[in-house]
């Protein structure tokens, strides 16, 4: 027994784990489509304005 490491015990399933992501957080929510949306829109305005601009 004296070769077992001492600590905490790992949980018996992943029921811990789902708790976890269940908890809610402060701050506002964004949709997922405008976080993907801002970045490609950003992307292809510079790809415009190296196009258009840029000579």
């Amino acid at each position: 027994m004296s070769s077992k490491k001492k600590g905490a015990p790992l949980p018996a399933s992943s029921g811990g784990l789902m708790r976890f992501f269940e908890d809610e957080t402060k701050g506002f929510k964004v949709d997922p489509k405008i976080v993907v949306s801002v970045p490609i829109s950003l992307i292809v305005v510079s790809w415009l304005i190296d196009i258009f601009l840029v000579k």
